[in-house]
């Protein structure tokens, strides 16, 4: 097995800042073991896949065309949901041929529905699994149906996400797209396949974080060649697996976004048709599943196969938490127009993100044209948050900053509590060009050299009480 680390926040015995003594967060590095790839031989052909988690079920997962098994373990990516599915299973991840880390296909002579069927075959047979749970989405689901039609005991239950049955449309089949439609589709993969804006458009709710969308755009590349993915699209699109659902005895779960690429009507002529299977429509606005959504939906899948949710334990921290956003963003936006402004914005977001590596603050999550980050000293965020208005002055556009210290709940990734809202409504009060903080933090940098000016009491949205405010003296 190879490692990688992750570092997270964990509270630890105050310490002095100034003349104050201050309780802080350390930070603690998690070596988490990502399984080696191995590889199952169909044919001629080599299909990777990894094997991880030792739970009591197998737990075989794939998605199709776009994916890299070697790079979307990495938990800016999917990592997270292999990591969540594989606590509660012996977990069996792949590419079918084709895609990924797999063998590449040849484009004028791709294999068949029932051809890719044997991958899965293949790979539990390599894995030593006899009988398993399968989880597919997008074009692997097709795959996966027809799989479980022709191998009923093999599998014990069977997970589709965002997946369909077919996608062209028919008299018998008004739902699926039109022969236009897919042409405009396919010729769009041909054109755009491995780029930001390909990526942008099937996942609208990230793209402002330009880092995590070049980051998929080179899972695409690594995933498949632009003629080759639009040749699989091609392919996908004359599938047609509506006979085979009668035939699936595994108990099925159907999860279908409202926004998904093959829409919520797709899913639910497969809940329909499959015997006794049960539909979920999920949360998020993006046709491609983005890694929060699909991370939100394991506890569905968790529930579905072992009959319990899984129970979160809440971590708490003590931490600095801080938002900023840009003055007049829509504005600026009418005015400059879409690729001014996005290049403005780029330059934005690479200056914010030098500045919380120079004063060592945790990137939590962007908010559209601005950054929620956590610091484990006030200090230092207050510095940080400095910085970040002078830096955006310089650029051509302004910004404000809100910090609060608080207890906050660890949530994967994200920060939650009170202390996240306030944080929140601190920075909606700043003026353009102002750091404000709330009377906490003030008080926890008493000896550190930062001046203050009084902003008087506030109301803040949904907090309780009111709040003295004071903005940072320049």
């Amino acid at each position: 097995m190879c490692t990688i680390s992750y570092t997270y926040s964990m509270p630890i015995a105050s310490q002095s800042e100034g003349n104050s003594r201050v309780r802080v967060a350390a930070r603690l590095t998690v070596v988490v073991k990502v399984p080696e790839t191995r590889y199952a031989q169909v044919g001629d052909a080599d299909v990777a896949y990894k094997v991880g988690g030792d739970g009591p079920r197998d737990l075989v997962y794939f998605f199709g065309v776009g994916s890299h098994l070697e790079l979307m373990w990495d938990d800016r990516l999917f990592g997270s949901t292999y990591t969540r599915l594989a606590s509660f299973s012996r977990l069996i991840a792949f590419n079918r041929r084709g895609t990924g880390a797999s063998d590449r296909v040849l484009l004028g002579a791709l294999p068949t529905w029932e051809d890719w069927s044997e991958d899965v075959q293949a790979v539990m047979d390599a894995a030593g699994s006899e009988r398993a749970a399968l989880i597919a989405g997008q074009d692997a689901g097709p795959i996966a149906m027809l799989f479980a039609a022709s191998h009923p005991e093999r599998i014990s239950a069977l997970v589709l996400i965002n997946s369909s049955a077919r996608l062209r449309i028919a008299d018998d089949y008004p739902n699926g797209f039109t022969p236009e439609f897919i042409d405009e589709w396919v010729e769009q993969v041909a054109r755009l396949w491995g780029t930001p804006d390909l990526v942008r458009s099937l996942m609208p709710s990230a793209a402002e974080d330009a880092e995590f969308v070049d980051l998929m755009a080179m899972v695409q590349r690594a995933s498949a060649t632009p003629r080759s993915a639009a040749a699989q699209a091609r392919h996908m699109a004359d599938m047609d697996v509506r006979d085979v659902l009668p035939l699936i005895q595994a108990p099925t779960l159907i999860l279908q976004g409202r926004s998904s690429l093959a829409s919520i009507e797709h899913g639910r002529y497969l809940a329909a048709h499959i015997p006794g299977a049960r539909f979920i429509e999920t949360a998020g606005d993006d046709p491609i599943m983005n890694p929060s959504d699909l991370l939100a939906i394991t506890d569905d899948i968790a529930e579905f196969l072992t009959g319990e949710r899984p129970q979160v334990e809440v971590e708490r921290i003590l931490t600095t938490v801080l938002f900023t956003d840009i003055v007049g963003s829509t504005e600026r936006a009418a005015t400059l127009g879409d690729a001014r402004w996005r290049a403005l914005l780029d330059s934005h977001d690479r200056a914010v993100r030098e500045q919380l590596r120079r004063f060592r603050g945790r990137e939590i999550k962007t908010t559209g044209d601005g950054f929620m980050v956590a610091f484990d000293g006030p200090a230092r965020a207050i510095r940080c948050a400095t910085a970040i208005t002078q830096v955006a002055h310089e650029i051509g556009i302004e910004a404000r900053a809100g910090l609060h210290t608080g207890e906050c709940e660890i949530r994967g990734d994200d920060l939650g509590g009170l202390a996240v809202h306030i944080a929140a409504r601190v920075g909606a009060k700043a003026g353009s060009g102002e750091v404000l903080v709330s009377s906490t933090v003030k008080d926890l940098v008493v000896g550190s050299g930062l001046e203050f000016r009084e902003r008087g009491e506030h109301d803040l949205k949904g907090v309780p009480g009111s709040w003295k405010l004071f903005a940072v003296a320049s």
